[in-house]
């Protein structure tokens, strides 16, 4: 004899379909991407003493820097290049139109110079920094 399906068997198979659903979505969000790449200062001149803050940019996407995913370098002024690598999560390097930022700070929080470049699919990043003129 065949029963009939109750509400409560319905609501509950619904109820852990989506507990299943979150669980996928939440392991996928989770996952990161490596993105490596050098910093050069213009003129391939040696990059000056201070912090180098790198982090992703988005201007199709308001608030992508509340990823909260920055490196902070701090350099010594004898290098002409210096390498980085920064994870972002997953979502974020699908947009075509990331751009990773790096910004030159003196010690006492003075911006020097600034560049970006655009993020590109297993390609190391390349970005030159320009100096700021106030």
């Amino acid at each position: 004899m065949k029963h009939p399906t109750s509400r409560r068997s319905v609501l509950l198979a619904a109820g852990l379909l989506a507990t299943g659903t979150a669980a996928l979505t939440e392991t996928v969000a989770a996952q990161t991407t490596d993105v490596n790449g050098t910093v050069k200062f213009q003129g391939d001149a040696v990059v000056p003493k201070g912090h180098i803050i790198i982090y992703p940019e988005d201007p199709a996407v308001p608030n992508v820097g509340a990823l909260a995913v920055k490196t902070k370098l701090k350099n010594d002024g004898g290098t002409k290049a210096i390498a980085f690598s920064l994870s972002l999560p997953a979502s974020a390097t699908a947009s075509p139109t990331l751009q990773i930022v790096a910004c030159l700070e003196r010690g006492d929080g003075w911006l020097l110079a600034r560049g970006s470049a655009k993020l590109k699919a297993d390609t190391p990043v390349e970005i030159t920094l320009n100096t700021v003129m106030y």
